[in-house]
């Protein structure tokens, strides 16, 4: 043989190893991936959640503890799991109402879906649940709908928690992008347990997120619209968001290291809600790990009224 036919048969070596080596590996990522579904459906069953008829169609939701009503709104590959896990540490000194946003985990959609429509369907799960005024504690991309719900409902508003949440920009902006989220051909269980192991360097999550974020095939249609219509709102109608208007006290929570959520434009936004306390964090990511305590005293005492006088 050849030297030149030699060194070819190598390569043909090398590259059929690679595409095994590459084979094996996704057969055991499919494997893997495959397991963690099945024990995600099984995590989510262990919650106990809901189901009410509203006018529009269905809304899931998490319903536990007693006093004070908190309403968790949750952020984008979310659903009332991830709704309740935000307030889990506080459910037994409150009730937590944590529902499914719209397109997550048993909850359908109303009309286009905007914030101001997602706020209304909340009004109306808590016409159902005889609830009169609540505290909104919102994570993420679920800041849009609960300063919406404020801004339109002061009178079903006790307070507002925007935890690690999106703001409104200081000022209009000219340009902002049409879509603001994964896309939707990255929305499928595998395709996001293969890309997890990026999640730290891009978002600064650990790869293990990935298991409360399954299973990703049954809330794709709340992050298409979260991507499409939620986290482009404030953008999109900044007039509409005027929170210099705000008529509730407000208690906020970032971390300096978030790399979601800009930390600037949250110190510029608290600057502009009437009665707000901002607690910032030097480290702990966009779900200020590692701060649980002190969110939780911060809370109570917001409630108590140790901030603010209640409503």
């Amino acid at each position: 043989m050849g030297r030149k036919a030699w060194y070819k048969q190598m390569w043909v070596y090398i590259v059929g190893g690679i595409l095994l080596l590459l084979a094996v590996h996704l057969i055991v990522q499919g494997i893997r991936c495959n397991i963690a579904v099945n024990e995600s459906k099984e995590r989510l069953a262990t919650y106990g959640a809901e189901t009410v008829n509203l006018s529009y169609g269905k809304m899931s939701y998490v319903d536990t503890g007693e006093g004070e009503v908190i309403l968790s709104v949750h952020g984008i590959f979310g659903g009332y799991d991830q709704a309740y896990d935000t307030c889990k540490d506080l459910s037994s000194d409150y009730r937590i109402i944590a529902p499914s946003r719209f397109g997550y985990l048993g909850s359908d959609i109303l009309g286009g879906g905007t914030p101001a429509e997602q706020a209304t369907a909340y009004v109306e799960l808590l016409d159902k649940l005889g609830i009169n005024k609540v505290y909104l504690l919102a994570t993420s991309a679920g800041g849009s709908v609960a300063i919406r719900f404020a801004l339109d409902y002061p009178e079903r508003t006790k307070g507002l928690i925007l935890y690690c949440s999106a703001m409104p920009f200081a000022e209009k902006l000219e340009k902002y992008s049409e879509y603001a989220g994964p896309p939707a051909f990255l929305c499928k269980d595998f395709t996001m347990f293969l890309i997890s192991p990026l999640f730290e360097p891009i978002m600064g999550m650990e790869p293990s997120t990935i298991y409360s974020m399954l299973p990703v095939s049954e809330r794709k249609d709340g992050v298409v619209l979260d991507a499409s219509v939620t986290n482009l709102d404030m953008a999109k109608n900044y007039d509409d968001y005027h929170i210099e208007d705000l008529q509730v006290p407000t208690l906020a929570f970032q971390a300096k290291d978030d790399k979601l959520i800009s930390y600037s434009d949250t110190e510029k936004a608290v600057k502009r809600i009437p009665n707000c306390t901002f607690i910032p964090f030097e480290s702990g990511g966009h779900l200020m790990e590692g701060h649980g305590e002190e969110i939780k005293e911060a809370v109570s005492k917001f409630i108590e009224g140790r901030y603010f006088t209640p409503l």
